[in-house]
């Protein structure tokens, strides 16, 4: 399989299974095991200074401890470097702390301690890189102000496509080319890689909170970031040290997400362009952010970067923050509930909630609400939201 040039959905379902066969199981094994028995002490310790250094186990010399290593988590991890269209990807217990490792990481291998942060950002993600817990200086910009934000100790550019909430739509190549050969990291988890590949346009590093699309079914909560042999030892020091390993039941739940990606991405994209558009015509919202209509889209890069629009829209509402607190508690099908990319619909507040700790320059307005559209039927949610719209 290896050999053969495999279709993205071929791939969702076979990539990180090709031990499979020689272990004997159809099924990818769950290995639990918080530590491994040892061959002898020169060939374990090798193994452990290799793992612990960022490097893969020692041939013969064991996994060691579940810390530094564990089968389960690395064939999620080679399943989503395929898919990515990348030669490794490392998994974290969570999108924040991939992130975190991501810059920890771009300041050791760069020597700088200054990060440009292109919004807008998950609130997350903003508050981290601006709450000096990572010991870097930030500085803040729309995609055309990289150029002018850069400096001479700049160890990474961060940018997010689509943005978190309001789906706005970065030129990645373009913000390569502005970065001057700065590593730049793309968020890619509005898109993942069934609509968008941002390796592909010159990404050092494309990160997912796994908990989202990734694992699809709201179970499981994990980070990844999918990069090439040299940024994955370096991620990989950062992980042995700060104990930031994917657990094993996190690694199985989200492998098996991976096979049906594909078909749930298609599936909730066709009932996010049916509800734009429907949203687009009630007098009660003033505005739809979503890439697949031309407003979402200016620049052309739907069929360019992106394979469709996605899954996820905005609106923002007639009646301001008190139509927002009506339409949050009405809804009955939709879950008002952060997160997204499960296989139910939710709404929620971003000003309120995930974008909280957001500089008040930057957050949302408090009339716009972010949705996830899942695999329930169109037509049903169209009702649900005019029920609560109405």
């Amino acid at each position: 399989m290896a050999d053969q040039v495999l279709s993205l959905d071929s791939l969702a379902v076979h990539a990180g299974r090709e031990d499979l066969v020689g272990l004997g199981v159809h099924a990818p094994p769950l290995d639990l095991s918080s530590t491994s028995p040892l061959p002898d002490i020169g060939l374990g310790g090798a193994s452990y200074e290799s793992m612990a250094t960022g490097g893969h186990p020692v041939p013969g010399g064991g996994t060691v401890y579940a810390r530094l290593w564990n089968p389960t988590v690395a064939r999620f991890e080679a399943a989503l470097a395929r898919l990515e269209g990348t030669e490794e990807s490392v998994a974290f217990s969570s999108g924040m702390a991939a992130l975190t490792a991501a810059v920890l990481a771009a300041k050791t291998e760069t020597g700088g301690r200054h990060v440009v942060a292109v919004r807008p950002l998950y609130g997350g993600s903003d508050h981290l890189l601006g709450s000096g817990l990572l010991d870097v200086e930030v500085t803040y910009c729309a995609p055309a102000g990289v150029p002018a934000a850069l400096r001479p100790d700049t160890c990474l550019v961060v940018v997010e496509s689509p943005g978190n909430p309001t789906l706005e739509l970065v030129d990645i190549a373009a913000v390569v080319d502005a970065a001057a050969g700065r590593p730049v990291l793309v968020d890619n988890t509005f898109a993942t890689p069934v609509l968008q590949n941002p390796a592909a346009h010159g990404a050092a590093l494309v990160l997912h909170s796994a908990t989202k699309y990734l694992g699809g079914h709201g179970d499981v909560v994990g980070g990844v970031v999918a990069c090439d042999p040299a940024w994955a030892a370096a991620l990989r020091r950062v992980r042995a040290v700060t104990g930031a390993l994917l657990h094993p039941l996190g690694g199985y739940l989200l492998h098996r997400g991976l096979a049906t990606l594909p078909l749930r991405i298609r599936a909730q994209q066709g009932s996010a362009e049916k509800l734009a558009g429907w949203l687009s015509s009630q007098p009660s919202v003033r505005r739809v952010f979503f890439p697949g209509t031309p407003e979402g889209d200016p620049t052309g890069l739907i069929g360019r970067q992106m394979r469709g629009p996605g899954a996820m829209l905005a609106i923002q509402l007639a009646g301001g923050y008190e139509q927002a607190v009506r339409v949050t508690g009405r809804v009955r099908l939709f879950t008002h509930a952060v997160s997204l990319g499960g296989v139910d619909s939710l709404i929620q507040h971003p000003a309120a909630l995930t974008h909280r700790p957001v500089a008040p320059d930057a957050r949302p307005d408090a009339d716009i609400l972010r949705l996830s559209i899942g695999l329930e039927d169109a037509d049903d949610l169209r009702a649900d939201l005019a029920r609560a719209l109405a």
